[in-house]
């Protein structure tokens, strides 16, 4: 390995002493290396970084490769909480990481700023949600430029602008055009107190709400839907996408969420009710509605309560009918419970020649045998796609305030509802309008707002006054972060082909189905409608666990007490008032159970960085993270290590550039501590940048980046002072730790650059420009990877090789040099090889596998 030789005059020591002098101008640092790194210095460090740091901005016409890093946008609390500090340093990290690597990189953020909790908490306050929110959002946004995270803040966007759900209303309307949004009447699930529909998901097993705890009721509304049932069969198939990149077990949670799509969900128009309505019943054997003699509804169903609201028993014969355009003529519709019913569904169409059960019922009601079907009646098939048995469309509408209205208006005159013009988009919620008592909508009272003209007639007509789910804002949040200025469409198509899918998106697992989802269905919709390049949104995922805090709970109880109200001294812990015995356990931070953490108080104390690091450390991002003081230790000892590294860095650097370093370059012991350095090096970056980049272990980054400082503070003074591999080493920490903590890292390096004897002249350490400025380190050239020969998964021998001989390995190569391993032709000797493998692996390591068996099973049989 070649040193560099050096030797230095008086002149040329003085010119080092003045670029120590010239290096603790204002603008590099606070430099106060004579100093114990106490939360004081911290705070001071991050006071002087502030705003300083090198942002992330992505630049549309640059020739680098552009890479899209995504967090779910929060809704606006007013508040962070610890959640919002781990998905969004998290966020941070691999933004800032993957600009290092020379990507163009969008990191953008926004808030998904309409829904329930903000009306509700507008009114507790007796504010406007309006007012509220905009509140709100100003505050956490200073929040998270607190926090160091690099957001473009340009582009910027709020679900409750005008100008962003103008276009939210604009998918709405594209979605009706295509025949995917309907309005029928539906059993819903109905929150008395808070006066709306809830999802199923939003209620509990005791059939709550998961916000009021009122007992849901069971109410039968006409409602707006998007029939996202229709693409379930592309849903569904587009998991296998192998676009999809390490979506683990949302893969899972995606496809037991649609079901298998073994049937066919067919839509018939029903006759003789007094309103139109279209009854969807699903059949796995979509060929047997020819065959069809009936129609069965559950007993409670939407058609049971429409014709015959309040009317019981356990099986009778409705007055309306199913017209089966198959077979020609219609179908008898009958309420009952004596037929079997798929999973979810509360139709079944009736083929006696197929169902045993349908039989009987069919002989029991005296139910004709079906006609033959004739070929004009062929030409009028129903609506009929793919989809499980299970799965329903989404229902959109809200009937409270704080949402995107749906742009349609209702005409006496015309008949149906009728679409607002997208010229005349959006149709913005009124402003004036006063609050009205918590579970009201105030659309309803909005007279000067709700009366307008009919846009097909003229005529008199009303608003729409039901609200979107907030689910539909952020089905395509993504594409709007592209483009959020654009005043003439949602997204320009050009840089939507540009830049999609999300090459990684970040956030929390409990919003892997269902939003996931309908951002899934939203992006495959655009696809058919060629204005985005790829059926699936996001490449890759990175679903973040919950942070948790330890909980006390008075046993036998639901009363919750804080930390401070428990008597710890003894072997369990009490209640210190009574003296009760607790129930102590992890789990997800809340108000109600009392065991929250305020980062503010966090990072009021121990830093901002501090925060970060003990966020990121001892847990992978994937797995709940139990936020406990037991962890700090090790991580706040990390940072005082570092910063000694550094500091003494400067002092041996400084005495040893008055010195002759030839003589201890060339002893023995330093070209043996060069070497060792050397590989430690290039071992950790291998082992960080893999940690980065595929694994995201964060946590394993760290403890590995640990490993590193160890190394360095075992190095002699003398390696500290003459070694070049020293220099790389020490640089490579603290630019692999700037993305976590990019105050203290920049303090860092204004250190290390400051030091009077800088001993690399290749480039690789930028010397005129800030830590986040660095290239992301590489793997040396000579640096030893290894090549792994196994037999039937077990290892058997390996053989190292320069970086570069790696680089351009192939399997005939392997297999050349796997013919002078001893150990492997002994291992296989009497064996067949029958087949063989070759893997590159992303953490630099390259493996041939052989398959073998016995050589007498493969034999021919004797005559």
């Amino acid at each position: 390995m070649r040193i560099l030789e050096m030797s230095f005059s008086p002149r040329t020591f003085c010119r080092c002493i003045r670029g120590i002098h010239f290096s603790q101008r204002r603008d590099t640092g606070i430099h106060k290396w004579d100093e114990e790194l106490t939360d004081d210095v911290k705070h001071k460090i991050e006071k002087f970084w502030h705003g300083r740091l090198r942002k992330v901005e992505f630049e549309e016409n640059s020739p680098k490769e552009k890479y899209y890093v995504l967090s779910m946008f929060p809704y606006p609390s007013g508040k962070l909480h610890m959640g919002h500090v781990r998905v969004y340093t998290i966020s941070d990290a691999m933004a800032r990481f993957h600009q290092m690597n020379n990507k163009n990189v969008i990191h953008p953020i926004g808030w998904d700023a309409f829904g329930l909790p903000a009306e509700n908490a507008a009114i507790d306050h007796g504010v406007k949600p309006r007012e509220w929110t905009t509140r709100n959002i100003a505050h956490m946004r200073e929040q998270l430029k607190k926090l160091g995270c690099s957001f473009d803040w340009a582009r910027e966007i709020s679900t409750c602008d005008p100008a962003y759900y103008k276009w939210t209303q604009a998918l709405f309307l594209r979605l009706y055009d295509a025949g995917l949004v309907y309005r029928k009447e539906a059993l819903v699930n109905w929150d008395p107190v808070d006066q709306t529909v809830l999802a199923d998901e939003q209620v509990d097993e005791r059939g709550c709400s998961w916000r009021s705890g009122a007992r849901v009721e069971r109410k039968l509304l006409s409602q707006w839907f998007v029939k996202t049932t229709c693409l379930s069969k592309a849903l569904y198939d587009g998991l296998s996408d192998p676009l999809l990149n390490n979506w683990r077990d949302i893969i899972k949670l995606q496809r037991h969420w649609i079901g298998e799509c073994d049937g066919m969900n067919m839509e018939f128009e029903v006759e003789g009710l007094k309103v139109p309505h279209t009854l969807t019943v699903w059949t796995d054997r979509p060929e047997s509605v020819f065959e069809a003699s009936f129609v069965a509804v559950a007993p409670g169903s939407v058609l049971d309560r429409l014709e015959s609201p309040g009317r019981g028993g356990p099986c009778r014969r409705l007055a309306a009918r199913v017209r089966n355009p198959f077979a020609g003529g219609s179908l008898p519709v009958y309420v009952t419970d004596q037929v079997e019913y798929g999973e979810g569904a509360e139709a079944r169409l009736g083929v006696p020649g197929l169902s045993r059960c349908d039989r009987q019922f069919a002989e029991r009601q005296g139910v004709p045998a079906a006609g033959p079907a004739t070929e004009e009646a062929r030409g009028g098939a129903p609506r009929a796609y793919p989809s499980s048995s299970k799965l329903r469309d989404w229902l959109v509408s809200r009937q409270r305030y704080w949402g995107t209205p749906i742009p349609v208006v209702h005409c006496g005159s015309c008949r149906g509802p009728q679409p607002v013009p997208y010229r005349d988009l959006p149709v913005e919620l009124p402003h004036s309008q006063q609050l009205s008592a918590r579970g009201r909508s105030t659309l309803s009272e909005a007279a000067d707002w709700l009366h307008t003209s009919c846009p097909r007639c003229g005529g008199d007509a009303v608003r729409e006054t039901d609200t979107m789910d907030t689910f539909f804002d952020s089905s395509w949040y993504f594409l709007r972060y592209l483009d959020p200025h654009n005043l003439q469409e949602p997204f320009n198509k050009d840089l939507a082909f540009k830049m999609m899918p999300v090459d990684l998106y970040i956030g929390g697992k409990e919003h892997a189905v269902l939003h996931l989802y309908y951002a899934r269905f939203m992006n495959h919709f655009l696809h058919s409608e060629g204005l985005v390049p790829h059926k699936e949104p996001f490449r890759q995922l990175l679903v973040q666990g919950m942070v948790k805090g330890r909980s006390f709970r008075v046993k036998g109880t639901n009363r919750y007490l804080s930390s401070d109200q428990v008597d710890h001294s003894g072997s369990t812990p009490v209640d210190k008032g009574s003296g009760l015995p607790l129930v102590v356990a992890w789990e997800k931070m809340s108000k109600s159970k009392r065991n929250g953490v305020d980062p503010e108080d966090v990072m009021g104390q121990y830093g901002i960085d501090a925060t970060r690091l003990l966020i990121l450390a001892d847990v992978a991002p994937t797995s709940h993270r139990n936020w406990s003081t037991d962890t700090f230790p090790g991580i706040l000892s990390w940072q005082r290590r570092l910063w000694l590294t550094v500091g003494n860095f400067l002092r041996v650097r400084s005495q040893m550039a008055a010195k002759n370093a030839r003589a201890e370059q060339n002893s023995p012991d330093f070209q043996k501590e060069e070497e060792i350095m050397f590989d430690n090096r290039n071992y950790y970056v291998k082992g960080v940048t893999f940690n980065y980049q595929i694994s995201f272990q964060l946590s394993i980054a760290i403890s590995k980046m640990q490993g590193l400082t160890n190394s360095l503070r075992k190095a002699t003074p003398t390696a500290v002072g003459a070694s070049l591999q020293f220099e790389r080493a020490l640089a490579c920490q603290i630019v692999m730790l700037a993305p976590m903590a990019p105050h203290f890292a920049s303090e860092l390096w204004s250190g290390f650059v400051s030091a009077p004897l800088r001993l690399d002249r290749s480039g690789e350490i930028q010397w005129d420009k800030g830590v986040l400025e660095q290239s992301w380190p590489r793997l040396d050239p000579a640096y030893q990877l290894d090549l792994i020969f196994k037999v039937n998964g077990v290892k058997v021998s390996s053989v190292k090789m320069a970086k570069t001989a790696f680089d351009n390995l192939t399997q005939s190569r392997a297999l050349e040099m796997a013919a002078t391993q001893a150990a492997l032709q002994e291992h296989t000797r009497g064996y067949e090889t029958v087949d063989t493998v070759f893997t590159f692996h992303p953490d630099y390591r390259a493996e041939l596998h052989f398959v073998t068996r016995h050589a007498k099973l493969s034999s021919p049989a004797p005559e």
